[in-house]
């Protein structure tokens, strides 16, 4: 059997895999079905500084090989998880990560400090996806400056590894990355869904409330790949790739492109114990071809 373990920053993981977050609930939900101590580490759904109550209903449409939600971060705010569901999860024998979202810098900073006095939560996840309310709506993650903006104050206040989730919705990802990691992040994950709409033509109405919603599933994978691909050769720090994993071929191939670990996330609604899948997968790929360690395909792309 083959050296699994990764770093990421000073994040120490058994193996590459990780569950995307908003997909894999607190990770306790999928107890009844794998063993979730086996994941590299778990990255639990999006919260906030204050509850929210997310978008209206409907608020999820199936695509042709994927899906589009439009949540809208529904939580209940980051006190509701410390004094509830922390409790629940900080025992669980695997990295629990917070995804940390927000509406102002100043919504970042309170989350993340919160969350940092928590000991059995090593990382965040920043999602910089999310809209600046006070420049308009427009995401944080678009411009390398407000990207830039987000992440130092964030680091400048949260001490353990800051991982910052990229969008792609960009003209150049590998601008947005080089400006998080000059901020301070210790790695970068990505892709965030794709911007998408879906339209019931009988009714000539949009499918979602919110008219357009995020996109992801098999589809969005070769946009995921080359991004990780063009990210993981113009920034210094691990990647973490994610979009479109489905199977343990699609993980060695994002790990290929540079990734040093990976996220599942859609796959997880379609079968609740693909992360153990991959898992295994990715060992026998490299039983196979007898590499010793994970670390010696990282990258390793013949171009």
């Amino acid at each position: 059997m083959a050296d699994l373990s990764v770093n990421i920053g000073d994040l120490q993981m058994k193996n590459p895999v990780m569950t995307a977050s908003g997909t894999f609930g607190y990770g306790e939900e999928f107890s009844d079905f794998i063993d979730i101590a086996r994941i590299g580490g778990i990255i639990v759904k999006g919260t906030t500084l204050h509850k929210r109550e997310g978008n209206p209903y409907p608020r999820m449409a199936e695509t042709p090989s994927g899906m589009l939600n439009a949540v809208g971060l529904q939580n209940k705010g980051v006190d509701y998880f410390v004094e509830h569901i922390y409790p629940r999860i900080k025992d669980i024998k695997t990295n629990m990560i917070v995804n940390v979202s927000g509406s102002a810098i100043e919504d970042y900073v309170k989350t993340a400090e919160i969350i940092d006095e928590l000991d059995k939560i090593p990382a965040i996840e920043l999602n910089i996806s999310c809209p600046n309310v006070k420049q308009g709506g427009m995401a944080f993650g678009v411009s390398a400056k407000g990207a830039a903006e987000v992440v130092k104050a964030v680091r400048s206040a949260y001490k353990k590894t800051l991982i910052v989730k990229l969008s792609p919705n960009v003209t150049d990802i590998t601008e947005i990355a080089r400006a998080v990691e000059e901020s301070g992040a210790d790695s970068v994950s990505l892709i965030n869904t794709l911007l998408g709409m879906a339209i019931d033509a009988e009714r000539r109405r949009p499918i979602l409330s919110t008219i357009t919603g995020g996109m992801s599933g098999a589809a969005v994978k070769p946009i995921a790949l080359r991004m990780v691909w063009q990210v993981s050769k113009a920034v210094n720090i691990p990647v973490i790739g994610l979009g479109g994993i489905m199977n343990w071929k699609d993980a060695v191939e994002f790990i290929l492109a540079g990734a040093s670990a990976i996220q599942i996330g859609t796959a997880n609604f379609i079968d609740p114990t693909v992360a153990i899948k991959v898992e295994d997968g990715i060992n026998n790929y490299l039983d196979r071809y007898g590499y010793k360690s994970i670390k010696e395909i990282i990258g390793a792309l013949e171009v």
